[in-house]
């Protein structure tokens, strides 16, 4: 018995989620894995990856996250999981292959939004392209795993308190370079939430805006309040949210007096992976080159 693939671990996840009620990641890989794979040597239940992780649970993590892109499974709650509706239907049709899920239509528009987003980076199908060069497949999967760590941090923002969502939004200006920062209080701001010094004199001042919306688009009203909320002091402002705007907010943005910046939710976790505000680093590789200069000196 030879472990498994991450895409050969589809159909065991919906199984052990379609018996439960939500469970934790760890929980659900600790009992794929002794359910389903109890017949391998010791030697491969404890076989690493290079960072230290264990090989089988994170082929297993792994295999829940791509369900989750595909909408077979969602996650409740921080750290929870569990089996939507398509996925028990998947269940019924029987086993989802790596093709299935790849032909999905949800899977695809999220792979769309990486490539979008990613214009510069090849995308390589990891499981059946032999033609990509091994410096290719090491940047198509970082790629992966930067989308993943975005999507799942555009969720956990959707899902804090507004207030602390403000103060994410001014420590992220902060980690960008940008000087002190005041929070105003947390009524009666006239629809500012925040004021940042562009410099680190506070020359200049730049007003903020934070809206944790779910799925709502911020729309013109809002940019037209904000706007009218700016005193005489500063002519700038930076309009964050997690959802996104509507055409009519965007163009109300640019033709505004004041120079308004708009970030929408993909922008801003972008920001945040780049500015390492709410992520920190997992592990870091090292890949290393022949040194001619060494050689050629003797």
């Amino acid at each position: 018995m030879e472990l498994p693939k991450y895409h050969e671990t589809f159909n065991p996840i919906l199984e052990v989620l379609s018996k439960s009620e939500p469970i934790s990641s760890r929980e659900l890989a600790n009992t794929i894995r002794d359910k389903y794979y109890s017949k391998l040597s010791q030697e491969q239940l404890n076989q690493k990856t290079s960072s230290g992780s264990n090989v089988l649970l994170d082929r297993i993590l792994w295999g829940k996250s791509y369900l989750k892109i595909g909408k077979f499974v969602s996650y409740p709650k921080r750290g929870q999981v569990q089996i939507t509706d398509k996925g028990r239907n998947q269940l019924k049709k029987g086993i989802l292959i790596l093709s299935e899920l790849q032909n999905d239509e949800d899977f695809i528009k999220h792979r769309q939004s990486i490539k979008n987003k990613n214009t510069t980076k090849p995308e390589i199908d990891l499981e059946t392209d032999n033609n990509a060069s091994p410096q290719d497949l090491i940047d198509s999967g970082f790629a992966t795993i930067e989308s993943e760590v975005q999507t799942e941090l555009l969720n956990k923002l959707k899902e804090i308190d507004p207030y602390f969502f403000e103060k994410v939004i001014l420590i992220l200006l902060k980690k960008m370079g940008y000087g002190d920062f005041i929070e105003t209080s947390k009524s009666g701001d006239g629809g500012i939430d925040g004021i940042i010094n562009e410099d680190k004199l506070g020359l200049e001042k730049i007003y903020t805006q934070a809206k944790r919306y779910t799925e709502n688009k911020v729309r013109e009203k809002d940019i037209r309040n904000f706007i009218g909320a700016m005193s005489g002091d500063t002519t700038k402002g930076v309009f964050i949210t997690t959802s996104t705007f509507d055409n009519s907010a965007i163009k109300k943005a640019r033709e505004a007096h004041h120079s308004i910046i708009l970030i929408d939710g993909i922008k801003l976790v972008d920001l945040m992976h780049q500015y390492n505000v709410g992520v920190q680093v997992k592990t870091t590789y090292e890949v290393k080159e022949i040194d001619n200069d060494f050689f050629e000196d003797n």
